[in-house]
């Protein structure tokens, strides 16, 4: 079995960009795929508004949260909670929600000090 890798919305943008750059062009779906990253690599796209997306705080932070003993089972989850970057209890129950993660309270607030640690 090959190992995923996770990857946010400001390194899809940053890919793009450079492929651009290399060829010229891009198709229709890279570039509708690049509109939508650069969004959502924005402030203006993050759930909260007030945080910008950086590859280096992903990384970062996604390595933190799969050092969690319930997160680490569950790579792709770490790595969406590490992209959007939920800041209260019920944002991150909904996230953990579908892979049936049971968390009590104080453990996803552990994880919200780590995201904390990160993006403020």
């Amino acid at each position: 079995m090959t190992e995923r890798e996770f990857v946010d919305f400001a390194t899809v943008r940053d890919k793009l960009l450079e492929a651009i750059e290399r060829r010229g062009e891009i198709s229709y779906e890279q570039t509708m795929a690049l509109q939508h990253a650069e969004w959502k690599a924005s402030a203006s796209g993050h759930p909260s508004n007030e945080i910008k997306t950086d590859p280096a705080v992903f990384s970062g932070l996604l390595a933190d949260l799969m050092e969690n003993e319930k997160l680490k089972q569950h790579p792709e989850v770490s790595s969406k909670i590490a992209e959007l970057s939920p800041l209260t209890v019920a944002d991150v129950r909904v996230i953990i929600a579908s892979k049936r993660i049971a968390m009590d309270t104080s453990e996803i607030e552990e994880v919200i000090t780590v995201i904390r640690q990160h993006v403020l």
